[in-house]
This record gives structure tokens, sequence and C-alpha cells, in this order.
């Protein structure tokens, strides 16, 4: 294997079937790439109840500071249809330009862009002046409990300590070279369930409809805005994913109406912060009698989900400007320094090390038909080994 070849690399990892939680041998065929560069490899599995167990890479060349890791994840989401694909999934196949394969760009495609810039790099200047390390979990496609979070903790333990980190996901809209990401919004998920009184529709004064509080209790969430914004973030938004009553009958007045949703927000709150804007206006909601006339507030309970995601902004100058000037010296643009989109195994690396994201397109991920352009391949891993070299050339700055 040549793994200076992003191509070849990225080949071998679509070949491994690794959909989550199954490693699929993803994870071996990188160690193969990593051991012949000096690195040492070791594997871990994670567990715990309720959850399927799952297998992670840490692998690291050096001992010394300052230390950059390389994160990211080689499992992927299900193919959906394999019959609608133009080319197998998983059989890494090249048509006009483009590799076609789940998870060529989520993101497979960012690891053999890397482990190809960490094999120049050492090609031309030999080891680091200092050490880098794979941080590669099976489980970021799926509940990401055995995944990123565990495996930082059990490398923690033994000692290892990071100075910066790039996650490899496919941050650029576009083109390669439009944007990395330095920060991420954070995400809370509440479940409301508005208890009311079973009975008939001809018969109102005799029943409390759930569906009339739900409705009042959801518009409170949704209006006003939380907020504008602030100059790193664009403003909180709250979407109601669902209502519910699981009611078939159009004569029967519920016993009860459920509501989900989501909230990603931005640096003006923490999660406390907005869990108790979020109950103060669904208690004025419950309260409010315009739907329900002469009724006492309506009675509803809240459950959060267990892990929330705290919203974070990455300062280090040098890793962004690192990775700032690489691109921009092999692209020629200057990509934006971004916060938008969903959440990534960032927000659990942020809590050790400063941490920006940066990969390849991301327009197929998740798609039938997946694909990335071999040109892409060769430019993010020409990003990435200039990035390295400007790394250990900054990082004490």
């Amino acid at each position: 294997m040549t793994v200076t070849d992003p191509v070849a690399n990225l080949q071998t990892l679509i070949r491994c079937a690794s959909v989550t939680p199954a490693e699929g041998g993803a994870l071996t065929a990188l160690a193969d790439m990593l051991l012949p560069l000096g690195f040492k490899v070791e594997r871990m599995t994670a567990r715990e109840p309720g959850t399927p167990d799952i297998e992670n890479l840490y692998a690291r060349l050096g001992t010394e500071g300052p230390h950059l890791m390389f994160a990211g994840h080689t499992d992927v989401v299900p193919v959906g249809d394999a019959a609608s694909w133009s080319h197998p999934p998983f059989a890494a196949e090249i048509a006009d330009g483009e590799l076609f394969g789940r998870g060529a760009v989520d993101m497979k495609g960012g690891i053999a862009c890397f482990a190809a810039a960490v094999a120049r790099h050492i090609e031309k200047h030999g080891p680091p002046a200092g050490s880098i390390s794979f941080l590669i979990t099976g489980d970021e496609e799926g509940p990401a409990i055995n995944g990123t979070v565990k495996l930082l903790q059990w490398a923690a333990e033994r000692g290892e300590q990071w100075d910066a980190s790039l996650v490899g996901e496919p941050t650029n809209p576009d083109q390669l070279g439009d944007m990395i990401k330095i920060g991420r919004r954070g995400s809370i998920s509440g479940f409301i369930t508005v208890h009311g009184v079973q009975g008939h529709a001809a018969y109102p004064h005799l029943a409390d409809n759930p569906v009339r509080s739900i409705l009042k209790l959801t518009e409170a969430l949704l209006d006003p805005p939380f907020d504008a914004g602030t100059d790193n973030f664009q403003p909180s938004n709250l979407e109601v994913t669902s209502i519910d009553v699981g009611n078939a009958a159009t004569n029967v007045i519920a016993a009860k109406a459920t509501a989900a949703f989501n909230i990603r927000f931005n640096d003006t709150w923490t999660v406390e912060t907005l869990k108790a804007e979020i109950l103060a206006r669904l208690d004025a909601a419950a309260a409010d009698q315009t739907l329900r006339p002469g009724r006492p507030p309506a009675r509803y309970d809240i459950t959060w989900s267990e892990r929330p995601s705290q919203v974070f902004l990455t300062r280090n100058n040098a890793l962004i400007a690192s990775l700032s000037s690489a691109v921009e010296n092999v692209t020629g643009l200057r990509p934006a320094l971004s916060t938008t989109g969903g959440t990534s195994d960032a927000r659990y690396i942020k809590d050790y090390c400063p941490v920006v994201e940066f990969g390849l397109v991301g327009q197929t991920m998740h798609m039938v038909d997946e694909r990335v352009a071999l040109s892409d391949l060769e430019t993010l891993t020409e990003i990435y080994e200039t990035f390295i070299q400007r790394w250990f050339e900054n990082a004490d700055l």
C-alpha cells in the first residue's frame, strides 16, 4: 500500500462495510496504513448497557509535544436502497473522475487524505518535531455514546494530552476552501406532555382538551425569537419536530397531547439559562386562558434529552491561522470561519484542546451515490500537508 496516495487509501477504507456499529475492517485497514509510518496503534472497545459495543482506534507518532490530534470516524450511515446506486456502495469504483462509495466524503475521505498528508510529510521532512495522533471512532453516526467521548477519556486517563485538534468532517458547502468550522451551536431537545381530561367532543365542558394547551405551549416556544444572533453565531432557532395526540377518533377528546422540540443555540445562552427561559415561556403559556377560558393553568410535564451539547467557539490563533493560510496557499481561497450546521464530535474534543473542522465538500454525504472528485482528494491532502508543517512551526505562538 502506498499511503501517500489518498485515492488508494480511500478505496481501501470504503471497501470496509463499516455501517454503525460494525467496524467492518475499517480500523484494521487504517492501522495497516499507520503502522509502517511509525505510529503506535491501540484499539479499545467501549461498552455501555443497552448500547452496542463499539471498536475505536488511537494511534500516536512521537512522544513529545507539541501534540496535534486528527479526529474522525470510520463508521458510515446505511446505504439505503443499494439498487439505486449507479456503482455498488462499497466497491469504491471510479468513474468520470469521481470515486463512489458510502463514506467517500463523510468522512473516510478526510481520514484517507490526512493519512496521505502525514506520510508525505514524513517522506519529505522526517517525523514531525512533536507528535501527531489519530483519534478515530466507530460511533459518530450512531448514538455517539461509545465513541469519541469514551475514547478521549480512555486516552486522557493514560496521560495523553493534546495541544490542538483537527476534525476532518466535510465542512465545505460548494468547493474546497469555502469554510472552516471554528465552533458549533449548542443543542437541546425536549419532550412536552400536556395532561387533559378525555371526553366526548359534543360535551367539551366535561372534558379538558389538551390540544388547546399544546398549541399555546408550542407557539410560546416559537415566538418571540430567542435572540438576534451574535458576532460569531447565527440566531438561536427552535423547531417543534412533532405534535401528537395518538387519537384516531374524531368524536373523542384525547387525554393527553405531546410535542417534541430541538433548539440550536448560540453563545447568548448556556444549557442552564436556556432551559430556564424555555420553562418560563411554558409556564406563561400554560396559564394563558385564550383557548381555555375559565380553566386553571394547563398541566404539563417536560423531559430533556440526556446529553445536551454546549455551544463553543475556538479562539486559538496558531491553529486557525495555520489552517486558514494552508487553505489559501493551496486553493487561493480565503475560507470563511463559520459556526453553522449541526453538532459533531468536536463538541467533546473542545473539553481537551482547541479544535477546528475542515474536510471535503459535503454535498453528497448520506445520499445515494455519495462520491468525491479525485482532484478534491489530492487538493485536501495538499492542504493537510501544508497545515501540518505550518502548525508545528506556529504551535508555540
